[in-house]
């Protein structure tokens, strides 16, 4: 049998040349579509420009959150600031104002103890009411300096006048020179009085200092809540809005995905570019815009070599002719076929063109480059496009080869008789050779064709001109033709 005999073969499936030919086309077919896209990948190419400038989910991140770091800062600085205004403030109260208040205290009691002593010196004559008052009256003068540390003031030079004039009706006490100690009230009155004056005075400037810290506490404590909410607000939504926009952005992939896997390729997941999500429904697009076009490629491909078909034939060619490399055009075709499928049947006639597609992949394999390209044009017909200097080793390649193959597919009555017996086309009986192939190679250089029609229509004429000639042969256009 044919696929036992053949020599080269390779029984392993995943090595088998079908197989490779299958997943070459697929490959060649994808390189064959750079033109097609093109435009949209200089479209990409734009649009990637534009987002650029965009920020991406990281760095959306950072600025979020040094934001709400900032509004945080923010809030501990100012209420560290307020808090050291207000210790300020009761520094300062400790400092001057309870001071102040503890002195004039001791001013009242020094003066009525003096007052007192005074008094009862004037009822009593007692040498001991003297050295109370003379103590007294020391401890008035001390406090007094004290205050005047303090700094100066009308109410203090008034207060130090009084006191004066209290100590001088005193000493008249003392002197004996007057028992009255009506005298003695009434200046003990001023000096009540001048105290009373120097301490309401202070009390305002107490009170000054308390409303201050009030109206600080106040502010501190209001702009640390303002800018504390602040921040938990902005937290709160910077949460929300990055939970919105990855679970609806993985909604809509999640819908595309099903759309593309009920065969919907041109969904649009409508996701805005600019950051990873949107990187990731961009590629997402150009991926099921691929599979649309492998879809396109299998449909194309011919389902009995699994070689690419007409649509990948004219797109590879098209964009060679777009790239304005030099290039040869194969065109092969096997002579005599139609006598063989009238006599052997069409599953005979299948096995043989199989056989032809392995036989020309396998040339292209051994003896082109990467860049070569197979498809299978339909029926007997195959399109190969190498490199212009690859020509010859590719063509002889294929005629050696389907030599030595060919001869499987025939009895060997039919082989030693070097010919079989059928009717030709217009039905008269003929003696037909044994099947060989023919190929007709078109040189493409730069300016001499515009189009996939025009090599397919030089080829055509000279395939014919191949086919004229006895055995399996090439024949070369070198021709040189401008558009």
């Amino acid at each position: 049998m044919y696929n036992s005999k053949r020599r080269r073969r390779k029984t392993d499936q995943a090595n088998y040349p079908g197989f490779h030919s299958r997943e070459c086309s697929e490959n060649q077919q994808l390189s064959a579509d750079t033109n097609t896209y093109s435009l949209h990948a200089q479209g990409s190419l734009m649009a990637e420009k534009k987002t650029e400038s965009k920020l991406s989910l990281i760095n959306k991140l950072i600025l979020s959150y040094a934001a709400i770091a900032f509004f945080t800062m923010a809030a501990t600085v100012f209420s560290v600031i307020g808090l050291q205004s207000l210790n300020g403030i009761v520094r300062d109260i400790a400092r001057n104002d309870l001071p102040f208040v503890k002195l004039t205290e001791t001013l009242y009691d020094s003066l009525q103890a003096q007052e007192r002593s005074a008094a009862k010196y004037s009822l009593l004559k007692s040498p001991e009411f003297r050295q109370l008052f003379d103590q007294r009256q020391k401890e008035f003068k001390s406090a007094l300096e004290t205050l005047g540390k303090t700094g100066s003031g009308p109410l203090l030079e008034s207060l130090d006048r009084n006191y004066r004039d209290f100590n001088s009706t005193a000493e008249i006490l003392f002197q004996g020179e007057s028992d009255d100690i009506t005298h003695l009230k009434n200046t003990a009155d001023k000096v009540t009085t001048s105290i009373d004056a120097l301490s309401a005075s202070r009390q305002v400037i107490l009170n000054d200092k308390l409303e201050n810290a009030d109206k600080k506490r106040e502010t501190t404590v209001k702009w640390t809540l303002l800018l504390s909410s602040m921040g938990f607000v902005l937290a709160l939504s910077v949460m929300a809005f990055f939970l919105y926009t990855i679970s609806s952005s993985i909604k809509k992939l999640k819908r595309a995905t099903h759309s593309i896997s009920e065969g919907n390729f041109d969904f649009d997941p409508n996701i805005p570019p600019g950051d990873e999500i949107g990187s990731l429904a961009e590629d997402f697009t150009r991926m099921a815009k691929r599979l649309k076009i492998l879809e396109q490629m299998s449909l194309d491909a011919s389902p009995l070599t699994r070689l690419p078909g007409n649509i990948a034939i004219e797109r590879i060619l098209t964009k060679k002719l777009q790239t304005g490399e030099t290039f040869a055009v194969c065109y092969a075709d096997l002579d005599n076929f139609k006598a063989y499928s009238d006599r052997y049947g069409y599953i005979r006639g299948s096995d043989l063109i199989k056989m032809t597609g392995e036989v020309i992949y396998e040339a292209l394999q051994q003896h082109a480059d990467e860049n070569a390209f197979v498809g299978h044009i339909g029926g007997d017909d195959f399109i190969m496009v190498v490199a212009a200097d690859e020509v010859d080793a590719v063509c002889q390649a294929v005629i050696d080869a389907f030599t030595d193959e060919v001869p499987q597919f025939y009895t060997p009555e039919d082989l030693d008789q070097g010919h079989i017996e059928g009717p030709d086309r217009y039905g008269v009986i003929r003696k037909f050779p044994i099947m060989t192939i023919s190929i007709a190679v078109v040189m493409c250089q730069q300016g001499e064709y515009d189009s996939a029609v025009k090599i397919a229509k030089t080829a055509a004429e000279i395939k014919d001109f191949a086919k004229g000639k006895a055995g399996s042969n090439y024949f070369i256009d070198r021709r040189k033709r401008a558009r």
